[in-house]
């Protein structure tokens, strides 16, 4: 790490950076501010940067640091211009009154009369502009699988849903079906007897005249799926843990593994899915050696969602999750900026809201980058914090989307549905 500028500041100083990807802890910090880190190896690597070391003392920031000084004094961007191919890890820690920032490759300094929020929409009208964001889509309104049926959804309990979509009148432009379709990971397409049809289970929601989604985690694997036993060459290094089984990525350069993706999505297509939430992408940017062996890590990942888009065309809506932040614009039409609500043994609110502090810090990407995904609402009478969790979701931009069993709605639920749906508040 090169130092690249030493700031005064006052004791009001704050300073954001950006984390690596989706469920990265993202948030403006004070001198005083605990850090995050990881608890375990398995959320270093699903949480930050795999391959990077954090900094003992201060913060660090992928691509993009910004220092506001305090007491009026210009705010301080460092940031990359150009995140396709490398992406340059920025520190900042106090030494006494002032703030010291380093960097292990090229960023350029700008300074901003105003707030921090300010330096950051700039920079997010900035780095758009240039890498070519997608922002001009009407923003989704969704139905989601997850949050209710978790892995164990069906064919039927889609139907279910559609029929109250209808019945209820709400409006509604996509139904997705999350985790659970397919057998899990490293076998996306290979059917589930469980969940039934899911030809069937798209005809269903298309002909309600809406748009089928799929959420998939295209570039992870099972370490001990048969897709990783067959072809060991196609892999690449260590990307965390999840459907107990360690995870791995796959080589998105390898021939193999780009024809193996290229019949997935095709698939995909061909049944009639035009909304695809693609999830753990992170795992294609893992570092480690490739078939080609010039591709740095992020240039791969890259490669992997262009071939993505060029399968699926491009009207086909892509929400990226748990994926590179600055690598992904351009890429994305949306983009979850936080990590998940809840998990599975939390749907009555005990584990809190997980998202709710990065999602806030990084409402400046909505429009800028992409339209931002906040996560779902979830308006069940079940959910000890909807109330407090509406609010959040209501007030947040982008993505309108809510994850109920719909008949289990009480009146107030649907209060709550309908008024994220007009895109206002309760």
């Amino acid at each position: 790490m090169n130092v690249i500028d030493e700031v005064p500041v006052s004791p009001t100083a704050r300073v954001y950076p950006e984390g690596w990807q989706s469920w990265s802890p993202t948030t403006w910090y004070s001198r005083h501010d605990q850090a995050h880190r990881p608890s375990d190896d398995a959320q270093r690597l699903m949480r930050f940067r795999p391959g990077t070391r954090l900094p003992e003392a201060g913060v660090q920031g992928e691509g993009l640091l910004v220092l506001d000084p305090g007491e009026g004094a210009p705010v301080r961007t460092y940031a990359t211009s150009d995140a396709s191919t490398k992406v340059p890890s920025i520190t900042a820690e106090w030494h006494g009154e002032r703030v010291v920032v380093r960097s292990n490759g090229a960023v350029a300094a700008t300074l901003t009369e105003g707030t921090g929020q300010t330096a950051l929409t700039q920079f997010g009208d900035r780095f758009g502009a240039a890498r070519g964001a997608r922002t001009a889509a009407s923003v989704p309104r969704v139905w989601c699988t997850w949050y209710r049926y978790f892995e164990e959804v069906t064919a039927a309990d889609v139907a279910e849903n559609v029929r109250e979509i209808e019945r209820r009148e709400l409006p509604v432009d996509v139904v997705q079906i999350d985790d659970g379709w397919s057998l899990g990971a490293g076998e996306w397409t290979r059917p589930n007897s469980r969940f039934g049809s899911i030809a069937d289970a798209v005809s269903a929601i298309r002909d309600s005249g809406r748009r089928a989604g799929i959420w998939l985690a295209p570039f992870s694997v099972g370490r001990t799926s048969d897709l990783a036993r067959t072809h060991p060459e196609w892999l690449t290094g260590p990307a965390g843990f999840n459907w107990g089984d360690d995870l791995v990525g796959l080589d998105l350069t390898h021939p193999g593994v780009r024809a193996y993706v290229a019949d997935v999505f095709s698939a995909l297509r061909d049944v009639g899915v035009e909304y695809l939430k693609l999830d753990f992408l992170y795992s294609g940017a893992v570092p480690a050696g490739r078939f080609d062996r010039d591709a740095t890590p992020i240039a791969a990942y890259r490669s992997g969602l262009d071939l993505i888009r060029e399968v699926m065309g491009p009207d086909t809506y892509l929400l990226g999750c748990g994926a590179p932040i600055l690598p992904s614009v351009g890429l994305v039409d949306a983009m979850r900026v936080a990590s998940d609500t809840f998990h599975e043994g939390g749907e009555n609110g005990s584990q809190g809201l997980r998202g709710r502090m990065s999602l806030e810090a990084r409402s400046w990407q909505d429009g800028r980058l992409w339209t931002t995904d906040p996560d779902c609402l979830v308006a069940r009478p079940s959910f000890a914090l909807r109330e407090e969790w509406a609010d959040v979701v209501l007030r947040a931009p982008g993505v309108r989307g809510f994850s109920d069993r719909i008949s289990e709605l009480d009146a107030r639920g649907m209060e709550l549905v309908r008024q994220l749906l007009k895109g206002g508040r309760a």
